[in-house]
């Protein structure tokens, strides 16, 4: 009992989680009654994190850690929550709203054919959420951070359409590049400081300064900086910065319950990212003034592309891109807890409009409405200038600074302080020019009664405010910090206060007239300057014609040097000729060590020695493709474990730079292929590369190594089943040749989508687990580090787009489908859990091929 009574905040997560299995596998009857024990369990969760909440609140809590399993990975020896105040703030607002959106999902998609799917990831998001929100550490911060994505784009593009299908996978690919970012950053983070443990990171982060000169050259940068950087861009595609936030104006074909779990909990998790590692980002003066840069135009043109919307949803998702922005300014300023709590007030708003704005669509199509638009008037005299100038911007202007004053905020201790109050001041002045769009509101006890409200607003507003940064970080000391550690050069911040002074009194003077119902005359400049913004806006800020166009750039190019019969013999002559200088001493191998290691090269694949292994998975007969595709690499694993203690040190940036050159060629001939068998072989290609050049590096083959490498068997194996099941059934055809699969084979659908889910480095299987280990792992980041994260980005490319074709292309109607048997479908199952097992198993079971290479190693020192 007292077990129970200490560890109940592990049922938050563990709840949603229990009611997505249950869901999955639709145990029980139909009806409200079957989702009732997910009611139940989303129940448990926000109870459980409200009790939390309420121990956090308690005078002298200390935040703790809740051990919920050991695991065999060095870089992530425990998986362990922590239980501190953010974390139980956020537990209650994601258990909270889950709540609301599971009770309303089970009857918006009353009668639906995916409910049951539907809500298993609904819950299995939530799930995913709160572990995130109370992670310990960077790598399981990150493992739910990436699996976030993955179930993002099954969410949103719930309905299995063509417009759908191609949203999807912008919003994977831009999540993507994210994702790998923030990669990168918990990679250079380890190497600098040695942890991914939050508290170890910060302490000595702050401690051991870095100082890095790049390239060698005489320019310096912070570690703190660099890796800050690259944590932010992850962030960043999360939270749709600019010029990373296309993907959510294309998610508006997701039912409704998901755009308020998106718009109030997922997009959220930038801020809450930046909150996290606040103690880390505040070292780097650099990268605050950069996320200030980036929220700021976030924040103006998402707002200004929402003021040229017609749809609704359209004019709520541009809303939520510059409230996010907004968010993201304030980290950038230093008021991480304003952000929080900013992130906290916008998710609860956004999610009741996007749960009504149904409604309100329904009621204007049934009664049409126009908005009122006020009759034109006389022009106005210098006394209604005079009195709506003070009513509507001089006297809300003295109400903010007037509440600032009576709570005690150091508007002059703080410049973020000072630019919040001209947003402010901006949005009272706008809310105070509404009223003269309403009838009957030009009295003068109106406008007061209008002040009157406005004052006590903003009186409640910052008194919660002041409460919850006091609850958040009780000592004051600690918010001065951040604020100071974010001040901006004194020039810049005066030239920002004047500047937005100006737009403020310039929106006024154009805006008051209006309100008064007087049309305002604009000069023939100014009026096609204001056509050009219009265009400007409408087409989203030209952003997508430039996606599409470097996209078809980059196809044309890698298609004329697929092509090109040269390409392979350019390639293979480029890449002999880097390693060859940086092969230095020739004599110090062998003959013999030399074939031996170009024999392991033609069975596990090295460029250019690939082509054996490229032939076995594309020429050879279904039957022996599996044996080769698992025994080649396999024989070449084992050999080069009994090899690699004999291959001096010398050699090793020879087999590296092959590896880097390999990975490059496979990923640029993986993208265009059409052919599935060729794309497969390609990818394996690419995936052993990053083996060769892991071994390379750190000189030895790693337990991690040998999970990496099981797991890529796997994957290709899976794979490559997969397709053989469609071509005994349908012939050989090209990706272009059959499509629309996720209908008509529900089955071989799930089957395929949890591979390619493995393929693509996602928990909890063991290639995503075995890929991190290999980056954490490497001895020293060096420019192969950045081309082996491209690629696992191209690898995540086309591996998606894969699975896209295959499941949401075209369909065929002169084909008759035939979905997997059960035997097909537990041939498919088995790989899957080996998979999982290589993720959990014990790094004992793979040890004996370690021990033995450093036994050897020892044996010829």
């Amino acid at each position: 009992m007292d077990f129970m009574l200490h560890n109940y905040p592990i049922l938050i997560p563990l709840a949603p989680l229990v009611a997505a299995i249950y869901n999955a596998f639709s145990i029980g009857s139909a009806g409200d009654r079957k989702y009732g024990f997910g009611m139940f369990a989303h129940i448990v969760a926000f109870v459980a994190a409200v009790v939390a909440l309420g121990e956090a609140v308690a005078a002298g809590h200390v935040a703790r850690h809740l051990l919920l399993c050991e695991t065999s990975w060095s870089f992530l020896p425990t998986i362990e929550l922590s239980i501190d105040r953010l974390s139980t703030v956020m537990m209650v607002v994601i258990s909270s709203i889950g709540l609301v959106l599971y009770r309303y999902s089970i009857r918006y998609l009353q009668s639906d054919l995916g409910q049951s799917r539907y809500l298993a990831l609904l819950s299995l998001t939530i799930s995913t959420l709160l572990v995130m929100v109370s992670s310990r550490d960077l790598v399981l911060l990150f493992l739910a951070w990436q699996l976030l994505s993955w179930l993002l784009c099954l969410l949103v593009h719930n309905y299995s359409h063509l417009p759908t299908a191609r949203s999807s996978f912008r919003t994977f690919i831009m999540m993507r590049v994210g994702d790998i970012a923030f990669l990168a950053g918990i990679v250079l983070a380890f190497q600098f400081y040695g942890t991914v443990e939050f508290s170890q990171l910060f302490e000595r982060a702050q401690t051991t300064p870095i100082t890095l000169r790049p390239f060698g050259s005489g320019f310096e940068i912070s570690g703190a900086t660099v890796v800050t950087l690259l944590i932010f861009v992850g962030a960043m595609s999360k939270s749709a910065q600019i010029p990373l936030h296309m993907w959510l104006p294309d998610s508006l074909y997701a039912p409704t319950p998901i755009h308020g779990l998106l718009h109030a909990g997922i997009i959220n998790a930038g801020g809450f990212l930046l909150m996290e590692l606040a103690p880390l980002f505040v070292l780097s003066r650099p990268t605050l003034h950069f996320i200030f840069a980036v929220g700021l135009m976030t924040t103006v043109l998402g707002t200004s592309m929402k003021l040229v919307q017609n749809d609704i949803k359209k004019t709520l998702g541009y809303s939520t891109i510059g409230q996010m922005g907004f968010m993201i300014m304030e980290c950038g300023l230093g008021a991480f807890s304003l952000a929080i709590f900013h992130l906290i007030a916008h998710g609860l708003f956004k999610a009741t409009i996007f749960l009504n704005c149904g409604n309100v669509i329904h009621e204007t199509r049934q009664e049409p409405k126009r908005p009122f638009t006020p009759t034109e008037r006389e022009a106005l005299a210098a006394s209604n200038w005079a009195v709506g100038f003070v009513m509507s911007l001089v006297l809300p202007l003295l109400i903010l600074l007037g509440a600032h004053e009576l709570l005690h905020v150091p508007l002059r201790d703080s410049q973020g302080l000072v630019i919040f109050v001209f947003f402010s001041w901006a949005t009272v002045s706008q809310a105070k020019l509404t009223l003269y769009r309403l009838h009957r509101t030009g009295s003068f006890k109106a406008q007061c009664l209008l002040l009157g409200v406005i004052a006590v607003v903003t009186l409640v507003y910052l008194f919660a405010a002041e409460l919850f940064t006091n609850f958040l970080y009780p000592s004051p000391e600690t918010v001065i910090e951040h604020f100071q550690a974010a001040a901006l050069p004194s020039g810049l911040f005066a030239a920002i206060v004047i500047g937005g002074a100006v737009i403020v009194i310039l929106g006024w003077v154009v805006a008051f007239p209006k309100r008064q119902g007087q049309g305002f005359h604009w000069p023939k400049a100014i009026t096609n300057i204001r056509n050009t913004l219009y265009m400007f806006f409408v087409n989203r800020l030209y952003l997508d014609g430039v996606a599409l166009r470097l996209r078809l750039v980059v196809k044309k190019v890698a298609e004329s040097l697929n092509r090109n019969r040269f390409f392979f013999p350019c390639a293979a002559v480029f890449a002999l000729a880097l390693a060859g200088a940086r092969w230095t001493s020739p004599a110090d191998v062998s003959i013999g060590d030399l074939l031996a290691l170009l024999a392991m090269g033609l069975l596990l694949p090295l460029f250019p020695l690939h082509s054996a292994y490229v032939a076995a998975l594309t020429r050879l007969p279904r039957v022996l493709v599996f044996l080769m595709s698992a025994i080649m690499p396999l024989a070449g694993l084992f050999g080069l474990m009994q090899l690699v203690p004999k291959i001096p040190p010398t050699l090793m940036p020879v087999v590296s730079a092959l590896a880097l050159v390999g990975a490059m060629y496979a990923s640029i001939k993986a993208v265009i292929q059409k052919s599935v068998p060729h794309l497969i072989a390609y990818a394996g290609l690419a995936f052993y590369s990053i083996l060769w050049w892991q071994i390379a590096s750190v000189g030895s083959v790693t337990r991690e190594a040998i999970v990496y490498a099981y797991s890529v068997v796997l994957v290709i194996g899976g794979i490559l089943l997969a397709w053989d099941r469609l071509r005994v059934r349908y012939g050989n055809l090209p990706m272009n040749r059959i499509g629309g699969l996720a209908r008509p084979m529900p089955k071989f659908g799930l089957c395929l989508a949890l591979l390619v889910m493995a393929a693509v480095g996602l928990p909890p299987f063991g290639l995503g687990f075995g890929f991190v280990g290999l980056m954490l792992g490497s001895p020293t980041v060096t420019a192969g580090t950045f081309v082996v994260l491209l690629t696992w980005f191209g690898a995540s490319w086309y591996l998606f787009k894969l699975m896209q074709r295959l499941l949401f292309g075209p369909h065929r109607e002169d084909i008759r489908y035939d979905d997997l048997k059960p035997v097909e479908i537990a041939a498919i199952a088995g790989v899957l859990l080996l998979l999982v097992a290589l993720s959990i198993a014990p790094q004992g079971l793979f040890a004996f091929g370690s021990e033995e290479v450093a036994r050897i190693a020892m044996e010829m020192k």
